[in-house]
């Protein structure tokens, strides 16, 4: 048996949970932070059987799409912008997925 940690963009959680439930997953979902922007993120618990880490990991994959995100430089920190300043690109999205082997698990 397997765990898979997923960690998703909160703007494709609810497609990623859809998806994953209509092919029977059993799905815990957890909202957290990322550090780096401190963006809402949605974390997924599946537990699963090794033969159906790949069909998950290939729903995740499918449904967490990667987007342009405009921040802030850290140097415009309680000045703002000057007229004509970009912010910074960064590539949001997508998704983390961590897969750890179970040695037991119980359901009551």
């Amino acid at each position: 048996m397997k765990l898979i940690i997923a960690i998703v963009n909160n703007d494709d959680s609810a497609v990623v949970a859809s998806a994953l439930t209509k092919e029977s997953f059993t799905v815990t979902k957890l909202s957290t932070t990322g550090g780096f922007l401190m963006v809402g993120n949605t974390t997924f618990l599946i537990g699963t059987e090794d033969d159906r880490v790949t069909r998950a990991k290939e729903i995740i994959s499918k449904y967490s799409k990667t987007r342009t995100h405009e921040t802030a430089s850290t140097a415009s920190f309680g000045r703002g912008l000057a007229d004509g300043e970009l912010g910074t690109s960064v590539t949001v999205g997508g998704a983390m997925v961590f897969v750890l082997s179970v040695d037991e698990a119980e359901k009551y």
